[in-house]
């Protein structure tokens, strides 16, 4: 049985009474298109195997699979506030989560988008959200730490970080794409450098999400810099599998949570 092989950031390793993992595809029981750790309950997979793969996340958390909620995730920067856990099948639409309940594993299902997890481990409070790049233009990351905010969260105290997505080497988009983010700020224009092919352009998801990160004042923010599109055996990817006609995909699981 292979182990699984999840990702931690330097930058959330460091607060304490805090867990996090940015998990590959790797340990799980799933199989065919889903190999092997798919924890989207929204895939194809057997139902069955998604909870198992999931049981097994949660176990490396030392937390039991009940811990874990997601969103049915709409690429929003719509935000749910968690005080507990809900029924698999009642996910709130929308892209966020934020919470100061201990115990609770706030979890981020992606296949080339952006988990993105947020700790203020002074106030107690964490967040979690999926930012695709119109979740990252409709400000779904801001929204999420507004919602710290709420909750007692200290913007200047909060540390965030980008996990594995999409890296600018397999991001090509096409000639309308920048259109959305130039309109917001010209200076956008440095997340897109010219693609081989002419009027297309490749797109840098990570380092769009730190500078609105930084823009809003959190100063403590960490990369994950993997590419999930290029990295076939570490993660699942909706451009690799669409590029080669694929019809579905795995995705792939972040989570973050409060010692309890």
């Amino acid at each position: 049985m292979t182990a699984l092989s999840p990702l931690q950031s330097p930058i959330l390793e460091r607060m304490p009474g805090l867990r996090h993992a940015f998990y590959t595809r790797r340990g799980g029981v799933s199989e065919g298109i889903y190999d092997s750790l798919n924890c989207g309950l929204g895939s194809g997979d057997g139902r069955e195997a998604v909870i198992e793969n999931r049981r097994r996340a949660m176990a490396f958390l030392d937390l039991p699979e009940e811990a874990l909620v997601t969103n049915f995730q709409i690429h929003s920067p719509d935000v749910v506030v968690v005080d507990k856990p809900w029924p698999r099948d009642q996910r709130p639409r929308a892209d966020a989560l934020v919470t100061r309940q201990p115990g609770i594993a706030l979890g981020i299902l992606t296949a080339d988008c952006a988990p993105i997890l947020f700790a203020d481990d002074a106030a107690g409070v964490i967040g979690a959200a999926h930012a695709g790049w119109r979740g990252a233009v409709f400000g779904v990351a801001e929204a999420a730490v507004d919602a710290m905010a709420s909750l007692g969260a200290d913007v200047a105290r909060i540390r965030a970080a980008i996990g594995p997505c999409i890296a600018q080497a397999s991001y090509e988009v096409g000639p309308e794409f920048p259109g959305p983010f130039l309109d917001q700020d010209r200076a956008n224009e440095r997340f897109f450098r010219l693609s081989r092919r002419a009027d297309h352009f490749m797109f840098d998801l990570p380092g769009y999400l730190e500078a609105r990160l930084k823009a809003i004042g959190i100063a403590d923010i960490g990369i994950v810099a993997r590419d999930t599109c290029a990295e076939t055996d570490s993660f699942y990817s909706y451009r690799r599998t669409t590029l080669h006609g694929g019809k579905d995909y795995g995705r792939g699981l972040s989570a973050i949570a409060l010692d309890g």
